[in-house]
């Protein structure tokens, strides 16, 4: 693993609580985590239904769903984790309303297409490099996570897309709490390194949707969600980014048939816009 980069946050008056957290799904792969004193958004979509995004290539698609809360309703942010630059991902409101100055951790791609758009602290890592954020007495490692949006030659078309551990350390260097969010991915062989680096893997969010574009997979679908679970074998899972756009052709209920089939459903925790998902930590 690469060096690591670093960067400090002002400390909040009070001391962090390793305890207790929580993820509220805003929609799309729009979630809002806080933990250890982190406040972090990933990925955000804040576009109504009905409204359009453009993908490249003349891809568009149409959002179905309404986000949970208006990008006006987020707290304080820390820090943003995006993913890769699409739309659906990162868009105009996004551009418009979230604070350039806010560290955004994200692909060099991403990273560029960002300064353009007048943002002042992108934080560009390459795959499997890390970036500590220091806040108070703890500290958040985000490593860059292998990530495919595209099989053979559309993965040259397509935008580069990372996955992200997020690792909560006291000041001892203690993980408290071990994050894995997918990314927009297929299954890909360097997935299998993930666990051999992490073992340990408290909670995943999966990028699912089975995005189709010239009938050719861009995301995994609910066959494919599966066997990331199995891959990962996180503690928990929950499934993100479906049934929100016009190309997400994999719908959350055949997820949830595969996970029946696989005997997995302990192991899966289903959100609904709005709902919030909190856990405890021993």
């Amino acid at each position: 693993m690469e060096e690591s980069k670093r960067i400090i946050l002002p400390a909040d008056s009070t001391p962090a609580n390793f305890d207790n957290g929580s993820i509220f799904f805003i929609g799309t792969a729009t979630v809002l985590l806080r933990y250890a004193g982190f406040t972090i958004l990933t990925d955000p979509n804040f576009l109504h239904r009905g409204d359009h995004v453009h993908l490249g290539y003349g891809i568009n698609s149409t959002r179905l769903t309404e986000p949970a809360l208006t990008i006006e309703q987020l707290p304080p942010l820390d820090l943003v984790v995006l993913s890769h630059m699409h739309e659906d991902h990162f868009d105009h409101i996004a551009a418009e309303k979230v604070d350039k100055n806010l560290p955004i951790i994200t692909t060099h791609h991403a990273a560029t297409k960002l300064k353009q758009k007048g943002f002042n602290s992108p934080q560009p890592l390459k795959t499997w490099e890390t970036l500590t954020v220091t806040k108070g007495d703890a500290n958040l490692c985000i490593t860059a996570m292998p990530g495919i949006h595209g099989p053979g030659i559309l993965k040259a078309l397509l935008p580069p897309v990372m996955g992200s551990m997020l690792e909560f350390q006291t000041p001892n260097a203690e993980t408290k709490f071990r994050l894995y969010i997918t990314g927009d991915t297929l299954i890909h062989q360097q997935l299998y390194e993930i666990p051999r680096r992490y073992p340990n893997i408290d909670l995943a969010l999966l990028h699912l949707g089975g995005t189709m574009a010239f009938g050719i997979l861009l995301t995994m679908d609910a066959k494919q969600g599966v066997q990331a679970i199995q891959i990962i074998a996180p503690r928990t899972a929950i499934p993100i980014h479906f049934n929100d756009y016009t190309v997400f052709k994999s719908a959350l209920e055949d997820f949830k048939k595969a996970i029946v089939q696989a005997g997995l459903e302990n192991k899966i925790k289903y959100l609904n816009h709005g709902d919030t998902y909190t856990f405890t930590v021993a």
